[in-house]
């Protein structure tokens, strides 16, 4: 079996979970935001709770963590002069981006598990955009490897 392709394969896997992640809990969000102002039960409120960090600990740590270490692995198998690469150089960036947003959430889940947010449903809808767009580029990146 060729092992390029078996750590390509789990790369993708973790990515593909990393992301589920990372577009899934800010629409928690939301609801959550939406939730507090309108004064709903604490149940409802609890269960938000619940739903965010099980999303973050469970699926969201891991799979960041396995994307990074079987992304690393594959740069490792192509050879480190890739660095030189624009492609690469770029999408090393906008995983970074990626990473960045990844613990920004987590900062608003400590606020939200504190009753502490700060921000409103609608911030978090436009938040929600922010991975698909670089998920996009970073795909386009990568199938078409630019100069």
């Amino acid at each position: 079996m060729n092992t390029y392709l078996t750590f390509k394969a789990l790369h993708l896997i973790a990515v593909i979970s990393w992301m589920a992640g990372l577009l899934y809990l800010p629409r928690i969000f939301v609801y959550h935001s939406d939730a507090s102002i309108n004064g709903k039960s604490e149940d409802l409120i609890s269960t938000f709770k619940i739903m965010e960090r099980r999303l973050f600990v469970y699926i969201m740590n891991p799979a960041m963590i396995l994307s990074w270490l079987f992304g690393l692995i594959l740069i490792n198998s192509i050879g480190l002069q890739s660095f030189g690469e624009f492609w690469l150089i770029a999408k090393m960036l906008l995983v970074l981006s990626l990473t960045f947003y990844h613990f920004f959430l987590f900062n608003c889940l400590k606020n939200f598990s504190f009753d502490r947010n700060e921000y409103s449903p609608k911030f978090f809808r436009i938040i929600n955009e922010v991975p698909t767009i670089l998920l996009i580029i970073i795909i386009f990146l990568v199938v078409f490897k630019p100069i």
